[in-house]
């Protein structure tokens, strides 16, 4: 008998929904989020699928234990994307929030690594952050 009270233990992934646009900042978004999947601090998820409301992506994403929307620009595409989709509880972080702007910003791993920091504090919190 399965006990409905039972403790979770397991809580669901951390998932990075990142910009991926043409231009710079949205290409170190993209890298952003390449980069924290590889050293583990979350996993980059199908920005895509939410838009196309791919099933199995959604409900992968309603199981998250934290969401990060990773734009570039203030045209905010991956925040837009998950509220289409119907998600009110995520983190946004805007890469020229960080102090890099649109069609200026060299795509250089000094620069991800500048929003990997900001991101993982992001990720790390406990709070929401729109």
């Amino acid at each position: 008998m399965e006990d409905k009270d039972a403790c979770v233990c397991k809580s669901g992934p951390k998932l990075i929904f990142a910009c991926s646009g043409a231009a710079d900042v949205g290409a170190i978004a993209d890298q952003t989020a390449r980069h924290l999947t590889k050293e583990g601090t979350g996993k980059m998820y199908c920005l895509a699928g939410i838009g196309g409301r791919v099933n199995n992506i959604v409900k992968s994403t309603e199981q998250a234990s934290k969401i990060l929307a990773l734009d570039g620009c203030a045209l905010d595409c991956a925040k837009r994307c998950l509220e289409a989709a119907g998600f009110t509880r995520y983190d946004h972080l805007r890469v020229t929030d960080l102090g890099m702007k649109k069609g200026e910003t060299p795509i250089t791993m000094e620069n991800i690594l500048a929003v990997a920091q900001a991101a993982s504090l992001r990720l790390a919190s406990q709070e929401v952050n729109p």
